[in-house]
């Protein structure tokens, strides 16, 4: 066999006879990423067989993938043949295509907008509009929400600056505002609580000394879940059974504050708003989003001055409101509604992203309706 490379064929040598069957099977499977290497053939024959493929076939735009009927695959559909023209490119320079593809540059900085700073102070409105009408997906949960800019999980709860308070020291101001924090997590981010588990951790940070009343109650209301004990006053959980969470991650958005009351009394207020994304338990990829808004203010005691353990947390005082979940139902448990389920409610209509005013002071009694999830 020779080693020798052939000679160069000149302009006016006849090419070598590749039949158009041929040709056109090669373009489909270089179009689709694969195939055999390529027949060579002049380039005016293959714009010809080109031509005749593309009217042969569905045109798909060539940014991006083509949405699909239902909204469950609008973003996992990749159909359609590339446009011949830029086959030769892309196999020098993919990312030109797979840029515009979600989870390409370009699609990832469409998909995930830059995110809000941290909230400092109490908003001055709602949040503008943000495509509410676009539909969620598992793969795109927060797709239409503002909480789609917010934070993720236990980073998005900032701490503020520690100072001495209430004659208590900076470190103990630096510890009520991390046991805070621990606890808010625990409550509303722990996967085991989320899950309707038993919230553990969040109660061992409790102090037994100077919570008599409110641990007993919870730990009722975990067991005997009733009107007047309902854990989910305290705890963001769901019924396994029912629903789950669409992904792993839960937004939050909201701020903290730290200041002294009575002597050896460090006063730590919370207002934070958790955003759940969750699909039926049972299958289906329809996402509805449950969104908590809580008021909580907790305190480290002094243990010289008062009756308290050291480093655990008080509990003054909170409150809740819980949007797109079931009115009346006092099982320990939220409850998202989807659609088949829903009813005609007859209180007032709330936008559950407006942090701009106090929590409704509801006292468990009123069912309105929700102008957005």
């Amino acid at each position: 066999m020779s080693s020798v490379p052939p000679p160069d064929r000149s302009d006016d040598e006849p090419a070598p006879s590749v039949s158009d069957e041929e040709l056109e099977s090669f373009l489909r499977e270089a179009a689709e990423g694969g195939g055999a290497p390529a027949p060579k053939e002049p380039s005016a024959r293959a714009r010809m067989v080109a031509a005749r493929l593309r009217e042969q076939e569905e045109p798909t735009p060539w940014r991006g993938p083509r949405p699909a009927p239902k909204p469950r695959r609008r973003w996992g559909a990749v159909v359609g043949v590339v446009a011949l023209a830029a086959v030769a490119v892309l196999a020098l320079r993919p990312s030109l295509v797979t840029d515009r593809f979600p989870g390409g540059e370009a699609g990832a900085a469409a998909a995930a907008p830059a995110p809000l700073p941290a909230e400092t102070a109490r908003p001055s409105g709602a949040p503008g509009d943000t495509g509410g009408s676009e539909q969620a997906t598992r793969d795109a949960p927060f797709r239409g929400s503002p909480a789609l800019r917010w934070a993720e999980g236990a980073d998005a709860i900032e701490l503020p600056e520690a100072k001495a308070v209430a004659g208590m020291g900076r470190a103990d101001a630096e510890l009520a505002l991390r046991r805070t924090k621990e606890f808010l997590v625990a409550a509303n981010l722990d996967p085991d609580v989320i899950a309707g588990g038993r919230p553990d951790e969040a109660l061992d940070l409790l102090d037994p000394e100077a919570q008599k009343d409110l641990l007993p109650d919870q730990r009722r209301g975990l067991h005997e879940p009733s009107r007047e004990h309902d854990p989910v006053g305290l705890f963001s959980r769901f019924d396994p059974d029912e629903v789950r969470l669409a992904g792993d991650v839960v937004k939050v958005r909201g701020r903290m504050s730290l200041a002294g009351g009575k002597p050896g009394e460090i006063k730590v207020h919370a207002d934070y708003t958790f955003v759940y994304p969750l699909v039926r338990a049972d299958g289906g990829d329809h996402v509805e989003r449950t969104i908590v808004r809580r008021e909580i203010t907790t305190l480290l005691l002094d243990p010289d001055r008062w009756y308290a353990m050291p480093g655990k947390l008080a509990i003054h005082e909170y409150k809740v409101n819980t949007f797109n979940t079931a009115c009346a139902v006092y099982d320990g448990y939220l409850h998202p509604v989807f659609p088949e389920d829903r009813e005609r409610a007859t209180g007032p209509s709330v936008d559950p992203y407006d942090r701009s005013g106090e929590l409704r002071d509801t006292q468990g009694e009123e069912c309105g309706t929700v102008t957005r999830t």
